[in-house]
């Protein structure tokens, strides 16, 4: 992760904060999770990712994504700036490193947002909690025949589509071993209530 700039002599060090990373099978309810944390737990930073694809409506530049050119998204990459990154439908998306290690050098907890994959590569890159490194949470569903549904919905698109879903799926169920919280979406207030004590300084600063 790229360093944060020093403090200036004599200011006082604060304690640095905690990384938590929050991943799970896609329609799992992440984002909904997402936006009532915003609410509950305002003092935690939620990491915004960079990404090459358009803007959609009403996304804002450095709020909903950083909004990048493919040219500048690789040059993030090989100057080693980006926390995680990955390719997907044709366009890229990951976590510039810099504002996470700042954030952090400022003693607030952070929390990414992201894909298994990218949970892994954070993993990879800082160690396992134990060592310092980040808390990694994994929000599942209540069982997979309910994610099933919410990813199959209505049953419009086509056959591979669907299948090609549900195997995705399944794959990310199979990783829920390594990570070390798991939180069962039952109830989105209940699933919320639960991060916040995992992810609240109070929290946070417990024994692992």
């Amino acid at each position: 992760m790229t360093p944060a700039p020093d403090p200036p002599a004599g200011a006082a060090v604060p304690t640095p904060g905690r990384l938590f990373v929050l991943s799970g099978p896609s329609a799992v309810g992440k984002s909904t999770v997402m936006a009532r944390l915003r609410v509950l737990e305002p003092e935690l930073w939620l990491s915004v990712s960079a990404t090459t694809r358009t803007p959609r409506p009403g996304e804002r530049d450095g709020f909903s994504y950083f909004f990048v050119s493919r040219e500048r998204f690789a040059e993030l990459v090989d100057g080693g700036e980006m926390l995680e990154w990955a390719e997907f439908a044709g366009n890229c998306y990951g976590t510039p490193a810099g504002p996470v290690a700042q954030r952090l050098a400022d003693g607030q907890n952070v929390l990414l947002e992201i894909d298994v994959q990218g949970a892994r590569q954070v993993r990879a890159k800082l160690g396992p909690l134990g060592a310092g490194g980040p808390m990694l949470i994994f929000l599942a569903p209540p069982s997979y025949e309910e994610l099933a549904r919410r990813l199959v919905g209505r049953g419009t698109e086509p056959e591979p589509v669907r299948a090609a879903r549900l195997a995705a799926a399944r794959a990310e169920l199979a990783a829920e071993p390594e990570f070390d919280r798991t939180i069962v979406n039952h109830d989105v207030e209940a699933a919320t209530a639960e991060l916040v004590a995992l992810t609240s300084r109070s929290g946070a600063d417990q024994p692992s």
